[in-house]
């Protein structure tokens, strides 16, 4: 089985492209998603966020309150590293369980969505890497759609490497600007052709 890793800027269409993929049959896993589950209520990870960030980043049903821990993290980069520290390990360990079930089940190809793919060095881990891009002005926009402001932006800008960086490092690039038929075809053309 070959395993993708795909990654990308945020807003840049990551999200899309795994939608896209997994629509098709591919076996495909977000770290994003596994991110959530790590941090629910009466999991171990929850219960440390707590004692490192205090217990304003609970909110009062019992789960992370994200907007309060986002605005620690996303402003501290010592803080962050802390919570990557608690949250990426268990993360790690469930996307390499997941890979070994497909794997068992003899998958040719599976998708790891992963935004900090090569910041953790997970690309060891994989046989590609994948990168979704776009310009800027797109990218901006897209995140004013979604809500962010541009204090926002910046901080989760200021928190992965620059989309070019990724790019550079990265085995294929899909540029996103297009319809999601174009990313489509560039998806595929990457992993059927090569």
């Amino acid at each position: 089985m070959k395993v993708f890793g795909l990654t990308g800027g945020i807003g840049m269409g990551k999200s899309a492209a795994a939608h896209w993929l997994a629509g098709r049959g591919m076996p495909v896993i977000d770290t994003d998603v596994l991110a959530r589950q790590v941090v629910e209520p009466g999991q171990p990870a929850l219960m440390e966020i707590q004692l490192a960030f205090g217990p304003e980043v609970i909110a009062p049903a019992g789960g992370l309150n994200r907007e309060a821990l986002a605005k620690v993290v996303f402003c501290d980069s010592d803080a962050r590293k802390k919570l990557e520290a608690i949250t990426h390990p268990r993360i790690l360990v469930l996307w390499r369980e997941q890979i070994e079930t497909w794997r068992a089940k003899e998958h040719p190809f599976a998708v790891v969505v992963i935004p900090l793919l090569f910041e953790t060095a997970a690309e060891k881990e994989l046989d590609a890497t994948i990168c979704v891009a776009c310009s800027p002005a797109t990218q901006t926009e897209r995140l004013h759609e979604r809500g962010w402001s541009r204090e926002q932006i910046a901080q989760r800008l200021a928190a992965q490497w620059p989309v070019e960086r990724k790019m550079g490092r990265a085995d294929f690039v899909v540029w996103s600007e297009g319809c999601l038929e174009v990313v489509g075809q560039q998806l595929e053309r990457i992993l059927f052709e090569h």
